[in-house]
């Protein structure tokens, strides 16, 4: 009986991982295919395993997949072993990097399932993915995270910062936003980026700043007039929040505005309903430091729901980027050739996925080192669903 149950449960295990494995069929191999002695699927598997289990290269990969070759037969034949770290440096170079991505965002579809209520798009370099004498700049990657459920929807490569602003819309249309709110800090608050997620049936609060000159200082001059009148002209929602904690009080004061049509006239921003205004104040024993943010919303003027969302935002600094550079120590990573770093970054928040999706109250840094001392465990991440 434990026996049929330990084949039972094998097999599912199987079939799971050929579920994870499907989403990136569609995923081109350049290899000629008479010389491919490790198939595609081999090595992605071989890839995230060993990603999940602490390897921050090709060579620990290598080493891992020597290691853990009973481990990984489980799911694949590998009748060939596994390949050395340069070839496994050479696939990932040449697989396509936003082919890859998309089978990423497939993939995580199929992992959560719900849609989120707000997705945070922000954009994150990788340091050492720069070649020397200049040949190549540091690549930057802008990534989609669900706020409520702490996961990494998608990610899209630029070769700087300012491309943000074409990267972001190529990015909204490999997801699924319906319904959900889209929050971008100030380089996505651009009208053609507004107009993508109005026309996707999602809601926007962007953030406004300098690089939209006239419409921040109508905000502003708006803001000033409409306090000395107390808000007579215009429909209001105000919400106050305090917190005390580690020696500093902090006050926000959100105060959501409707009734601008004339904003919306003079500068037709698609799906404009209301104007945010968050007033912050933090306090310590010696200083007090004050900050005033502006932001545009297709949203209706509620502060509460408005704030939650500027404060939701921010959760992908320390929710993702803090974990990609602290637990996954990508800017420490020096894999550099071509699509590499973009695809072995994919990699990297496919593990991040799948770590937090793992049951138990352990951080993703003890699971990723139970991952590596614990076979059976390891081989549970891979079939989660």
């Amino acid at each position: 009986m434990a026996r049929m149950q330990a084949s039972a449960k094998a097999a599912e295990a199987f079939d799971q991982v050929v579920e994870f494995l499907e989403s990136f069929e569609p995923l081109e191999d350049h290899r000629q295919r008479a010389k491919v002695l490790y198939p595609l699927d081999e090595v992605l598997l071989l890839v995230l395993l060993g990603v999940l289990a602490g390897c921050e290269g090709w060579v620990e990969i290598e080493k891992f997949g020597e290691a853990k070759l009973d481990l990984l037969r489980r799911f694949r034949s590998y009748k060939d072993g596994t390949p050395s770290h340069d070839q496994l440096g050479d696939i990932f170079s040449a697989l396509d990097a936003e082919q890859f991505q998309g089978c990423f965002i497939a993939w995580v579809g199929k992992l959560t399932g719900l849609s989120a209520d707000v997705i945070a798009i922000d954009g994150k370099t990788l340091r050492r993915s720069y070649q020397e004498g200049g040949a190549k700049a540091p690549i930057h990657m802008i990534s989609a995270w669900s706020c409520r459920q702490n996961l990494v929807l998608g990610q899209a490569k630029v070769s700087d910062k300012s491309n943000e602003i074409t990267a972001i819309p190529k990015l909204l249309d490999l997801l699924t936003i319906k319904g959900a709110t889209i929050t971008i800090d100030a380089m996505g608050c651009q009208r053609e980026i507004a107009a993508k997620i109005i026309a996707k049936e999602a809601d926007y609060v962007l953030a406004l700043k300098g690089n939209q000159g006239t419409l921040r200082q109508d905000v502003e001059l708006f803001l000033v007039e409409q306090k000395a009148r107390k808000f007579a002209d215009c429909v209001v929602d105000r919400h106050q929040t305090v917190e005390k904690s580690h020696g500093r009080i902090e006050t926000r004061i959100v105060t959501a505005i409707g009734n601008i049509g004339w904003l919306q006239a003079r500068h037709k921003w698609p799906g404009l309903t209301s104007i945010v205004v968050v007033e912050s104040r933090r306090e310590t024993r010696d200083r007090c430091q004050r900050e005033l943010r502006f932001y545009v919303a297709s949203l209706p003027p509620d502060a509460k729901r408005l704030g939650d969302a500027v404060r939701s935002h921010w959760g992908i600094e320390n929710g993702l980027h803090w974990v990609m550079d602290m637990v996954f120590r990508d800017d420490e990573c020096r894999i550099r050739k071509n699509n590499a770093p973009a695809n072995f970054a994919t990699v990297k928040h496919m593990a991040s996925n799948i770590l937090r999706k793992a049951p138990g109250k352990n951080s993703l840094r003890v699971k990723r080192k139970m991952a590596a001392w614990d076979d059976g465990f390891l081989a549970s991440l891979v079939t989660l669903k």
